[in-house]
């Protein structure tokens, strides 16, 4: 695997926090029985993940900015910082669904360069570097060649905001009619990674945090996508995102642009 030095670490801390969550994934099912309990001891596992990522890229790169869900930190270089989820989607992992991922970028002067998605469940780690290409394990991605709404798959995300509910539903509707369909399955991070290898031609979602899509927007422009924000803002203030392979990314995004 060829990359630069940030993104070994990078791999190298994304799976070092992805063992302990394995292991407590594995102890989630035991604890169905107790909504209250399943919850709490998903949300410990999530800031155990989020200090082991710390933790690592911080003594690595101690001058580096930090952003993630818990907290925000201003680095002594400005123009670098992580921004990190340590546990997407922490629903499907309380749940014990295998479908959650942990998700590290690296932002240079307010661009993202670099992003590691790693997928423990199926070890799947999904990652790309600026003018590098994109990559899952060792393989090269790229995305879907279809070119026809109706041959798409297409990824939506149902955010947690109320306000935003209507427009989505709003949106799903508008795409069901003339695609091969739309599926909802949590985790942004994994859904901008299925664009990027293929396995869905499109991905849209309302609400989400930098957290959610840092990573996941390197990843599908170096493997030949386009990602944009749904509105005017740029995606990480604008919290809107659309993604798709190129051939199909102007019908899809103007499809859900429409007011």
């Amino acid at each position: 695997m060829q990359g630069s030095a940030n993104l070994t670490i990078m791999i190298k801390a994304a799976r070092a926090a992805a063992r302990k969550l394995i292991r407590d994934f594995a102890e989630v099912e035991n604890l169905q029985v107790s909504v209250k309990g399943s919850s709490d001891f998903v949300t410990r596992a999530e800031a155990m993940s989020d200090e082991v990522i710390r933790e690592m890229l911080q003594r690595e790169r101690p001058n580096y900015g930090w952003q993630s869900k818990s907290n925000e930190v201003e680095g002594k270089d400005p123009t670098r910082r992580w921004i990190v989820d340590p546990l997407a989607d922490s629903v499907n992992f309380a749940h014990g669904l295998p479908h959650w991922s942990l998700s590290i970028a690296l932002e240079h002067k307010g661009e993202i360069v670099a992003g590691v998605i790693y997928d423990p469940a199926k070890d799947e780690l999904f990652w790309a570097e600026k003018g590098a290409g994109a990559f899952m394990n060792e393989r090269r991605l790229r995305v879907s060649g279809r070119g026809r709404m109706v041959d798409c798959l297409f990824a939506a995300g149902m955010p947690a905001s109320k306000s935003a509910i209507p427009l989505s539903v709003r949106d799903i509707g508008r795409l069901m009619p003339g695609c091969a369909g739309v599926r909802e399955w949590g985790s942004p991070a994994l859904a901008l990674c299925y664009v990027a290898a293929g396995r869905f031609d499109g991905y849209f979602e309302r609400g989400i945090r930098p957290w959610h899509v840092a990573a996941g927007m390197v990843i599908v422009r170096e493997a030949g996508g386009f990602v944009e924000p749904l509105g005017e803002q740029p995606i990480l203030e604008g919290r809107t995102i659309v993604a798709a392979n190129g051939d199909i990314f102007e019908t899809f995004a103007k499809e859900l642009r429409k007011s």
